[in-house]
């Protein structure tokens, strides 16, 4: 058995088989299936600041958040590194939610100042889904709050505990580390940028279905991808964007036979970095005929953007996997039954790569803010389409090859159970 549990875990690491791991670990989470990270250690949050669970930089964690709790958690911290936290709050899928309730993160420094505040909320649908806010410790020029090295700690409640589900949330958190530059740089945000909309891609779609959670999110390139998706379902995808390069999504969900109804916000995308924090978000209603929505034209990937005023440009960052995050709100079965509903993703990279900032350390995890040679095959310059699909095809027959052992590991473990029967 354990040769088979070594299998599964192979074929969940490749792209093609993610949606066939997700599927089997989703079953352990709420909301339609949150697929939780493999080996994330259980963690629980303290009513105070005097019992808080430490945090290692670059671990995810799982918790637990009760309606009316305030949890806290450590972060022990240098005076060189920005340090970034996200949580993933889970709630049920048979909860009633409200539109500004969700999950609100705080981190604070031992005296309790404040050095980032961030919240996400379920948004105009009223669907349970996975809400995901972040949170951070800068180490910012002429700064004089939250730059000592020192215990910092994560504060982590519901934004509205009054209106909120009675059940527990299940957390997803997780932690990075990023080292300062080697060169100081500018400090100053790209003042205009290429804002216009592009053209969505044409062409034809190719099948890929999404994951059910940031650790099992599917990797695409650019391109026109299609799947299946049913009311109350979140689906997660991951671009490689490198430094220098803008990404620009939509989202269409197909008609129904039954066009008589209106679902408020049913549709909806969003763009997170990949320390999850969110960039952009978009929704739109549905009627039941095609409804398409598109993520706003942001600017290239870049370090000095941190130091916008606007939380989407400063979102924008570092290079790394792009997580694009689509969900069909539950409350579109009440008019048009369960589904499933078809889902067109159209995903375009624009832009020519750049170097990084080239950091003084390893970031944590290791390789979070870096593309490796095959994101940058599925990922062209210059807004030139994936003719010939050479990335994908090396990843089809990597599938494949996972199959046939997969294959073979079940047939010696067959095997091998036959004799210790005999």
């Amino acid at each position: 058995m354990a040769a088979v549990t070594v299998l599964l875990a192979t074929t969940a690491s490749l792209p093609g088989g993610a949606a066939l791991a997700a599927g089997a670990a989703g079953a352990a989470g709420g909301a339609e299936g949150y697929a939780f990270a493999d080996g994330a250690a259980r963690v629980e949050g303290a009513s105070d600041t005097a019992g808080a669970a430490l945090l290692q930089p670059g671990a995810t964690y799982r918790s637990s958040l009760a309606r009316n709790d305030t949890l806290y958690y450590r972060l022990e911290l240098d005076a060189d590194s920005d340090t970034y936290v996200s949580v993933t709050a889970v709630p049920g899928s048979e909860g009633e939610v409200t539109a500004v309730d969700g999950v609100r993160v705080a981190v604070r420094d031992a005296d309790g100042a404040s050095c980032s505040l961030g919240s996400a909320t379920f948004g105009a649908a009223h669907s349970p889904r996975p809400v995901t806010a972040w949170g951070m410790r800068e180490i910012e020029p002429g700064a004089s709050r939250c730059q000592d090295a020192g215990t910092y700690y994560v504060a982590v409640e519901r934004v509205r505990p009054e209106d909120s589900p009675p059940d527990d949330w299940d957390l997803e958190l997780t932690t990075a580390t990023e080292p300062r530059p080697r060169r100081a740089g500018p400090t100053e945000p790209p003042g205009t940028w290429d804002s216009a909309s592009p053209e969505p891609l044409a062409g034809q779609p190719e099948r890929r279905a999404g994951g059910s959670g940031f650790a099992r999110a599917t990797a695409v390139g650019q391109g026109v991808w299609q799947s299946d998706i049913r009311p109350g379902q979140t689906l997660y995808y991951k671009v490689p964007v490198d430094w220098g390069r803008q990404v620009y999504a939509s989202a269409e969900l197909g008609g129904s036979d039954d066009a008589s109804g209106y679902t408020t916000g049913a549709l909806r995308l969003g763009l997170h970095n990949p320390v999850r924090g969110e960039v952009d978000d978009a929704a739109k209603g549905y009627t039941g005929r095609p409804a398409a929505v598109g993520l706003a034209a942001l600017p290239p990937v870049a370090y000095p953007n941190r130091y916008a005023s606007s939380r989407q440009v400063g979102a924008l960052r570092f290079a790394g996997d792009y997580y694009l995050v689509v969900h069909l709100a539950a409350q579109v079965a009440d008019d048009f039954g369960d589904g499933p509903f078809r889902l067109t993703l159209r995903v375009r990279l624009r832009g020519t790569a750049e170097a990084g900032p080239g950091y003084t350390g390893e970031p944590r995890p290791k390789g979070v803010f870096e593309l490796s040679a095959a994101d940058r095959a599925a990922a062209p310059e210059n807004g030139a389409t994936r003719d010939g699909d050479a990335a994908m095809r090396a990843v089809a027959v990597g599938g494949i090859g996972t199959g046939s052992l997969l294959l073979a590991g079940l047939a010696v473990w067959t095997v091998t159970a036959r004799r210790r029967a005999a």
